[in-house]
């Protein structure tokens, strides 16, 4: 079945404000970490959006490539400052030659992609020898996280049950695809509550600021608004100041091609 998408052709030119407060530093350190271990020519970034990440790896990797969907998403890559191979596809069609890269890796995109598993056998086969594939994101499956936005907007965290593949079952697919060293680590965590009414401020509280917001019907969007609004004010009452919690981990699973 497929499953519901978030309109980023949309959201594309108000997509770089979720960056503007520092958040995800972690992930550009592993990238580039692992760029230089791998010693990358040429990497590819699948769903690369407006290319976040691969602007990070400009300053060590000669060739740089990124795939997404979205045209409006490549669109505003084209605007970053750094030379970019960028090509409009699908993920699990990459259309690149046998052994073309020595990194590819997709940074919070692979519950985006229709078929993801057929994402890790297209990269294996991209891979030259000595090469790596690298899934950096989160896994609700952990229950590890907390999120406001699970508690308040109904159906998110079912949701992403749903379009989130397990930490455990990328396992499995990257060993069916003969990857080899298949190593997995926390790259960050970002923990960033919200006391009382700071919340109403949360750029992550806007509609299309995240995917399980976006894909979201108006009326149940702003009945979770409405949620929050009435605990805030159950809260004051009691002359209690509500805490809204954030407090996620990032992982990175890496698995190398003989």
């Amino acid at each position: 079945m497929t499953q519901a998408q978030v309109d980023y052709d949309r959201i594309a030119p108000t997509y770089n404000q979720r960056f503007a407060a520092g958040r995800r530093q972690g992930t550009a350190v592993a990238l580039v970490s692992l760029a230089r271990q791998l010693g990358a020519q040429r990497t590819l970034e699948v769903g690369c959006g407006t290319a976040r990440w691969l602007s990070d790896l400009a300053a060590i990797v000669p060739e740089l490539f990124g795939l997404d969907l979205s045209a409006g998403m490549l669109r505003q890559a084209q605007l970053r400052n750094v030379s970019l191979h960028l090509v409009r596809g699908d993920a699990a069609k990459l259309p690149f030659p046998d052994a073309t890269f020595d990194l590819v890796y997709c940074v919070n995109a692979i519950h985006h992609f229709d078929r993801p598993r057929a994402f890790i056998s297209q990269a294996r086969r991209l891979i030259i020898p000595g090469g790596a594939l690298a899934v950096v994101g989160t896994d609700p499956h952990g229950r590890r996280d907390s999120w406001y936005v699970y508690d308040y907007f109904r159906g998110t965290y079912e949701t992403d049950l749903e379009r989130f593949p397990s930490g455990n079952r990328l396992v499995d697919w990257m060993t069916a695809e003969e990857f080899v060293d298949i190593q997995s680590w926390q790259v960050e965590r970002i923990i960033d509550h919200k006391q009382g009414r700071e919340v109403l401020s949360d750029p992550f509280l806007r509609k299309n600021a995240c995917s399980q917001l976006a894909l979201l019907t108006d009326k149940a969007y702003r009945a979770g608004l409405q949620r929050i609004q009435k605990a805030l004010k159950r809260a004051e009452q009691r002359g209690e100041v509500l805490c809204f919690r954030s407090d996620i981990r990032v992982g990175a699973l890496v698995g190398r091609r003989e």
